[in-house]
């Protein structure tokens, strides 16, 4: 999501506010925002997927590859 996209967001929040949007200006919006929590969950996941864990015998164990795979995300 670039900044372009997310100043779009908030200025139809503003307007919404303000004085209502137009039906077009809806669809705009709701498009927007569902590109947007994509994007979030996204590089949530990313991060998710990078988190090592050392255990307590030493060994070194990625949450990603250990998880990742269970719920079909392993190679996305």
């Amino acid at each position: 999501m670039d900044n372009l996209n997310l100043a779009r967001i908030n200025e139809l929040a503003r307007k919404a506010k303000a004085e209502g949007l137009t039906v077009a200006e809806q669809r705009e919006q709701a498009l927007l925002r569902k590109e947007y929590v994509e994007a979030v969950r996204r590089n949530l996941r990313a991060q998710l997927d990078n988190i090592d864990v050392v255990n307590s015998d030493g060994t070194v164990e990625n949450l990603g590859e250990k998880y990742g795979e269970k719920h079909g995300k392993k190679g996305n």
